[in-house]
């Protein structure tokens, strides 16, 4: 009989969100904004998303205040600070972001300064929408901070908004979901809650993320996959990170590369230099996946669905190695296995040219 994930000791912190999964979640945003007691909403969504937040707009009538699509990769404090001008412009009293993280991150950024209200409409598996985390970058580096005042007050779900997501992107969001549950797991402030939904959220994107890139998904597939992303979405809000979401965030705001894809690309290394420190707490992964390890379980899912595995293809070069490595062990996030320079060199040697992870 398998062991239950009681722990003798544990917190668990129960966050106040409106969660709702189901249809024409545009058609829903209206009442949601008067059920928060606003009347002046501003739409967020990237320049790509440009379309579906002039629909979202057109559609809100005079709960409407205006739609402004310079949300980025990375969240530029620059940007945010751009943008809060409009925000006072307009008037505005409460925030709708429709699109995947980057659209979320300036929602964030903005009720952080502000205090509003967010109404998040996801687009990818990002997760974000599900926790009080905010990461931003300002000169070339990246941080993160936790604050109650940046969850997101409602999210809707809904499955036709993520169908849209270019192949390449679904890949790459669904591993970066997986990746925040698979840190979840061995997190120094884990609790049998956040696990359990660890465990639950890798098992649906490992059902969900191969039937979604065999080309005849159906919307019980997508809703998988969007039901998954907010399980690990939800244990990224509620437990710490460690070195896997470090070298994404030296990565991410050091070179500008894309956040998804570097999450894909980074996750199997970062597992396999963590995972014999805490081979139990990783045994639930391989065993999703069939294998001996998680690591390489990871790496199997990885190659199935097609996801990126070389930083290279992002314009990360050989050159800019040491400097990787000095954003990576820099005020270094806790890590099961100790953050060491010369394993942690290799390991960014490896993902650079998309050589098989090693423990």
């Amino acid at each position: 009989m398998t062991a239950s994930l009681f722990q003798p000791e544990f917190a668990y912190i129960s966050a106040p969100q409106r969660v709702v999964f189901g249809p024409d979640a545009q058609d829903h945003v209206a009442a949601e904004i008067t059920a928060l007691g606003r009347k002046r909403a501003l739409v967020l969504t990237t320049p790509e998303q440009s379309a579906a937040g002039k629909g979202l707009l057109a559609a809100l009538g005079t709960l409407g205040a205006g739609h402004c699509a310079d949300a980025t990769m990375h969240t530029p404090v620059e940007v945010t600070e751009r943008v809060l001008v409009v925000v006072q412009d307009l008037q505005a009293d409460c925030l709708v972001a429709i699109g995947g993280g980057s659209t979320t991150g300036l929602s964030k950024a903005l009720a952080l300064r502000t205090g509003m209200p967010q109404i998040v409409i996801p687009t990818s598996f990002a997760g974000s929408e599900a926790t009080p985390i905010l990461g931003q970058t300002d000169g070339g580096r990246k941080t993160t901070l936790t604050d109650p005042r940046v969850r997101p007050t409602v999210i809707l779900y809904d499955v036709a908004l993520v169908r849209t997501l270019p192949p390449h992107m679904l890949v790459a969001s669904g591993m970066n979901a997986i990746a925040h549950a698979v840190e979840g797991l061995y997190a120094r402030d884990r609790n049998p809650i956040s696990s359990m939904m660890a465990i639950e959220g890798i098992k649906a994107l490992a059902s969900a993320l191969p039937k979604l890139t065999s080309g005849a998904p159906t919307d019980h597939d997508w809703g998988e996959a969007l039901y998954g992303a907010w399980l690990c979405g939800t244990v990224l809000g509620q437990v710490g990170m460690a070195l896997h979401h470090k070298l994404c965030h030296a990565l991410g705001g050091g070179f500008n590369l894309p956040h998804a894809e570097t999450h894909a690309v980074i996750l199997p290394h970062a597992v396999a230099y963590t995972e014999a420190a805490v081979p139990d707490l990783l045994r639930p992964v391989a065993a999703i996946f069939g294998t001996k390890t998680a690591y390489e379980g990871l790496t199997a899912f990885a190659q199935q669905i097609g996801a990126p595995t070389r930083l290279s293809a992002f314009g990360l070069t050989e050159a800019d190695l040491p400097r990787a490595l000095d954003l990576a062990t820099a005020n270094p996030y806790w890590n099961p296995r100790a953050v060491e320079p010369e394993p942690l060199a290799a390991l960014l040697a490896r993902a650079l040219v998309g050589d098989p992870a090693q423990p």
